[in-house]
This record gives C-alpha cells, sequence and structure tokens, in this order.
C-alpha cells in the first residue's frame, strides 16, 4: 500500500471528482487479502492511541472475518471493506461491537459465498427486519481516525479518500433532523439515514503542531 496522504475536509469534493474508483466489470469481487499483521496494524489505526493496545481484532480471510485477538476494554478494530475496492478501518465501542460487528461479519461471509452487492444489502436488511441483528440501545462511537480511509460515495461502488472522523450511533435519525443538506463537506451529517444503521459523521481536524506543543 503506497504511504497515506493526510486529506483535509475541503479537499474532499475534489477527490470526489477527480479520483473516484469504480470497480469494473473483470474486477475481483473480494477484496484483496492483506498480510495478518498489516492488516491488524491497520486496523488499529481506527483507534485513539489510548484505545489501540486493549482493542479486540479481526481480519480478513477468504471464508470472511476471524478474530485475531480478544478486547480487554470493549473496543473492536475491523477494516471493514463495504465494495472490492474501499477500505473502511473503525475501531467500534461496545456498544458498536455488540450490535454492528455481527452484521459486518455475516456481510463479509455473504461475499466470501459469491452473493451480490443486492444480495448482501437484501439479507442485512431482512437480518434487521426479523431481529437477528439490533440497532444500537444507546449513544455510542465508531473511531476512523486512520489517514488511510477509502469509503463508499454511492451505491455503484466508487470509492474516494476521506479524513479522520468520528461516527455516532443514531438510529433512525435524518438530515434534515440535524438541519443538515448531507453534504460530506458540512460539518456534520448522516449516512444510512432513517435506517436502525444511521451513522452521524464528524470530520476530525487535528490542530497544528504548535498548537498541540502548547496545549495545557
Amino acid at each position: 500500500m503506497t504511504p497515506p496522504r493526510r486529506i483535509h475536509p475541503s479537499a474532499l469534493s475534489l477527490l470526489i471528482l477527480a479520483l473516484p474508483l469504480a470497480a469494473s466489470a473483470g474486477a475481483p469481487q473480494l477484496p484483496p487479502l492483506l498480510d495478518r499483521a498489516k492488516e491488524t496494524a491497520a486496523a488499529l489505526k481506527a483507534c485513539p492511541a489510548h484505545v489501540q493496545e486493549g482493542a479486540g481484532v479481526y481480519a480478513l480471510e477468504k471464508g470472511g472475518y476471524v478474530k485475531v485477538r480478544d478486547s480487554k476494554n470493549g473496543f473492536t478494530a475491523i477494516i471493514n471493506r463495504t465494495f472490492v475496492n474501499s477500505f473502511e478501518p473503525q475501531c467500534l465501542d461496545a456498544e458498536g461491537t455488540r450490535t454492528f460487528l455481527p452484521w459486518y461479519l455475516k456481510a463479509a461471509e455473504l461475499r466470501a459465498q459469491g452473493k451480490s452487492k443486492e444480495e448482501v444489502k437484501k439479507a442485512i436488511e431482512d437480518g434487521f427486519a426479523g431481529g437477528t441483528f439490533k440497532a444500537p440501545a444507546r449513544a455510542g462511537i465508531d473511531y476512523m481516525l486512520s489517514t488511510e480511509n477509502v469509503v463508499p460515495i454511492d451505491e455503484k461502488g466508487n470509492v474516494a479518500p476521506y479524513p479522520p472522523h468520528l461516527m455516532m450511533y443514531v438510529p433512525g435519525l435524518k438530515n434534515a433532523d440535524l438541519g443538515s443538506d448531507g453534504n460530506p463537506m458540512g460539518p456534520a451529517f448522516v449516512v444510512d439515514e432513517g435506517t436502525p444503521k444511521a451513522l452521524l459523521i464528524v470530520p476530525v481536524v487535528q490542530p497544528p503542531a504548535d498548537a498541540q506543543q502548547h496545549k495545557h
């Protein structure tokens, strides 16, 4: 993997226009597998530094995700792959581990079985409708603090780099509830709005180095 470039939120709209990557008709159906140590390290970059040591880790293999290590602090690091060409290191808190992680694992298992995007999406939706999967029961956070994020920008398989950000569980919330138009250039927006999987996205802007040096 090429060294990551830090992407500032102000550059996102240009990236979406200039750098979308679409999965072509001849592309493999499954994402490429990483060396276990590299995948573990990349997954943990999603977590705050003080959380990384105790976080559980999952890694993707041919048949789906496998647990690399147990969590000691309730957090779980995993590189989600919504599409073949996306790369989404996440650090789920205890509530996300309880509710989001099971359907992440199931989606990967179905993709490994050769299911289409539409079949996977329907299976997850049916799982929520039937009670197999649960919406978060309380507020919580899914950290995506890695600088290597490459996230979906539409349903067609297009992806683009996205800066470090926070994701909060907000089942059923819509952008209109926040006064947001859903623009990723805004201060906050909701993805999967109105569903049990809804997440409030807040980009993280790191303070300049001199400000960090002078913090109390």
